[in-house]
């Protein structure tokens, strides 16, 4: 290529075998409980010929970033970037992208009666032109009665035929549609405005359609309402009649190590890999330091984990292409891990299914909503919301292919082994713990399959069904001092209680369920903050050491028994260390400690713990208030606190309106949907995973009608799931007495 050589020059990749000795599960397993990191390689996106330039305007941050080829040298530059297509160009088929989705107008030279006929006509109109091709419409009416028609159509037919969007396509439109019996009817012309390819073109094109127009339909006269009808059409029903292409000449291939691992030798451990696994292959890497990224850290620069960048080209110089299936991406893993040994980085290659993990979702299974700090995403579809939802909240998912099961069997088996084989405490528990995930995952699996969990009669059998949840919910009284595998076990329980309640519960007991539904979560929610204290206590007193510590704490919890009181202290102290947990769990996830996917849990803990903090300041706990003042964020909740207690002393001063007590019931139901993008009307139709994520959306709700019974006393604070108990009982008793009244009218 005539580049010369910037940096070390290592020989070119040999064409050996890509396979390695498969390391034994207990192994890993053993590794990964003593710390190990997992191996993370996967593919970002595939291009064709033409995107090479900009996937390494990416990588290289626009030259900004050296870049080493598989011959070990180093380009630098965009004048030595330019060059890499045109070496690789006979690597490259070049194929043209289908066209997928056209982006079309008709002008109708017409008057009608009503919308209906309007909408008829048009309809007939487009299918005598189009066929059987599908489509998605709005109308815009002319003066003088004419009416300019705006939409999208899929470019292939059911035969086949695949239209090319253009002016040409247009004439054989046209052509088509004047041929005709519609034609007598209205002057009409076609005309094609663009295309583009695949589903994520065509489901923004017809989002945006829906946000310029009011009444947007399809091909069948059904209203497309939203963006949500929109993108579902396109995933759902559209997909499959697009066999869109695209050409795969490169893929953009990420391996990434946890924060604080060293850099060098991560970069070594890449460099091997890659000339291992892509030997015969060109490709170029750069890596993505956050000490050298000249990216800014708000701009999707600088992330605290090291990582590398790869773009490979699909095509070997003796015509052999990579293969991507899922068995090749395991062997990826498996090498980039044996590398990683060899650099002295502790690091193994896993298996979802080892730990339980629930599945990943795909971009195009999601799109982005928001990308303030960490990206959030709404599905696709119902199927993709409950996948996303799943991986978002960090729910234990078993896969239930008969093939998987096996392999689970094996990976118990591989726990139990590493349990068994002692060594410090920490890797015992860690084994145990994810042994207990696997059954306990399992086990709720085949209770979902069965439905043996509560009675799908709700309307008739309702007293059993209620007394079946409370029985369970109520399994949870002694749950603070138990393990966190335990509780989770009895967590899952609960929630696949509900989730087959509902599914067959009535309309007319939907209010009751809500309400139900409502404190049962609320009660495990609290479970869970007090299996989170004790945990954090009983860390806390394992790592003090020594008597100069505990003299040190006491002296200093001494002091503020003696300033506040103890009872003062003791309910801030609470409050304080749960903030402290979601707070040391959130920088945990910034230093790749733990998974990216929890952030959103912690991030909604931390909120709620503040809160919770901050009204205990608001109700006279002036420890916590004297916290606050070396805690700027834990001041601002408690202001934001202060404001709210004075705006609903204000109202108290008067009744309510029905207007008033309307308008607050709409403000919630506003920041419920502003909280949550996901369309609770559905919820029925998610899978479990879907259903588990619902449950924390009613959190901020729930906390606000903790509030007044929390300011009853420090019963409820110290375990104020308690208070819930009697609300269940009165619910059933309330029910009961409403079934004998209807039978009693019935018999009248």
């Amino acid at each position: 290529g005539g580049f010369a050589s910037k940096g070390r020059a290592a020989p070119r990749a040999q064409v050996t075998s890509p396979t390695t000795t498969a390391r034994p599960m207990e192994a890993r397993l053993a590794a990964i409980a003593k710390g190990s990191q997992p191996a993370v390689v996967k593919v970002a996106s595939y291009g064709g010929g033409a995107r090479v330039g900009a996937m390494l305007n990416y990588v290289s941050r626009g030259g900004e970033l050296k870049v080493e080829n598989e011959s070990g040298r180093i380009l630098e530059g965009r004048e030595e970037l330019a060059r890499i297509r045109g070496d690789w160009e006979h690597l490259f088929q070049n194929r043209a992208e289908s066209r997928d989705i056209g982006s079309f107008s008709v002008e109708i030279a017409s008057g009608f009666t009503s919308d209906e006929s309007l909408h008829e006509q048009v309809r007939s109109t487009l299918t005598s032109g189009f066929g059987d091709r599908r489509y998605a419409y709005a109308i815009a009416k002319n003066e003088g009665g004419s009416v300019t028609v705006q939409g999208l159509v899929v470019l292939r037919s059911g035969q086949g035929e695949r239209l090319t969007g253009d002016a040409k396509a247009a004439g054989i439109i046209q052509g088509r549609y004047d041929a005709s019996a519609a034609a007598g009817k209205a002057a009409v012309k076609f005309s094609f405005h663009g295309y583009g390819n695949g589903v994520e073109f065509g489901a923004s094109r017809l989002r945006g359609l829906v946000d310029r127009h009011d009444d947007v339909r399809d091909d069948r006269g059904q209203s497309i309402a939203n963006e949500k009808v929109a993108g579902d059409l396109v995933q759902k029903e559209w997909r499959g009649e697009l066999h869109s292409r695209k050409s795969r000449d490169v893929m953009h291939v990420i391996m990434s190590a946890r924060a604080g691992t060293d850099v060098a030798a991560f970069e070594g451990a890449v460099r091997d890999f890659l000339a291992h696994q892509f030997a015969g292959h060109r490709y170029v890497f750069a890596m993505h330091d956050p000490a050298s990224d000249p990216k800014e850290a708000g701009k999707g620069g600088k992330r605290p984990h090291v990582h590398a960048h790869a773009i490979v080209a699909m095509k070997s110089d003796c015509g052999d292409r990579i293969e991507t299936t899922p068995a090749v991406f395991r062997e990826w893993r498996s090498v980039m891990a044996e590398k990683a040994r060899e650099h002295g980085i502790e690091m193994e290659m896993t298996d979802r299914r080892e730990f339980a993990s629930p599945p990943a979702f795909t971009r195009t299974q999601v799109r982005p909503v928001s990308r303030e700090g960490r990206t959030e995403h709404v599905g696709t579809s119902e199927a993709a919301q409950a996948r996303y939802d799943a991986k978002r909240s960090g729910r234990r998912t078993v896969a239930k292919s008969d093939r998987s099961r096996q392999y689970i069997i094996k990976v118990q088996e591989s726990w139990q082994k590493v349990a068994l084989a002692g060594g410090d405490p920490q890797t015992v528990a860690y084994a145990t713990q994810h042994r207990k995930y696997l059954e306990s995952s399992v086990s709720t699996a085949q209770t979902e399959t069965s439905g043996t969990v509560i009675r799908a009669d709700f309307g008739s059998t309702f007293r059993i069904n209620l007394a079946t949840l409370q029985e369970m919910v109520l399994e949870g009284q002694e749950l603070r001092e138990m393990s966190r595998a335990e509780f989770e076990t009895y967590e899952k329980r609960v929630e696949t209680a509900l989730f087959k309640l509902e599914r067959s519960v009535s309309a007319d007991d939907r209010a009751d369920f809500d309400e139900i539904a409502g404190l049962a979560r609320d009660f495990v929610n609290q479970k869970r903050e007090l299996v989170d204290l004790y945990e954090q206590r009983q860390e806390a007193l394992s790592e003090q050491s020594g008597e100069e510590t505990r003299d040190r704490v006491n002296d200093k919890w001494d002091a503020a028994v003696a300033k506040h009181g103890e009872a003062v202290v003791e309910a801030g102290n609470e409050a304080i260390i749960e903030i402290e947990h979601y707070r040391e769990g959130l920088d945990r996830i910034e230093g790749g400690e733990f998974p990216a996917s929890s952030k959103a849990g912690f991030e909604d803990g931390r909120k709620q713990a503040m809160e919770r903090a901050a009204q205990l300041a608001v109700e006279g706990n002036s420890y916590i208030r004297e916290v606050a003042e070396q805690d700027p964020h834990l001041q601002r909740a408690i202001d934001q606190a202060k404001t709210k207690s004075d705006r609903r002393e204000e109202a108290t001063d008067k009744p309510p309106s029905v207007e008033t007590i309307d308008e607050q019931r709409r403000d919630l139901r506003g920041e419920e949907e502003d909280r949550q993008p996901s369309d609770n009307d559905e919820r029925e139709a998610h899978e479990f995973a879907s259903t588990v994520n619902a449950t924390n959306r009613q959190q901020d709700r729930l906390s606000k009608d903790r509030e007044p019974a929390q300011r009853g006393g420090e019963t409820t604070r110290t375990d104020p799931a308690q208070q819930h108990i009697p609300r269940l009982e009165e619910i059933e008793r309330e029910q009961m007495e409403q079934r004998e009244r209807d039978l009693d009218d019935r018999g009248r």
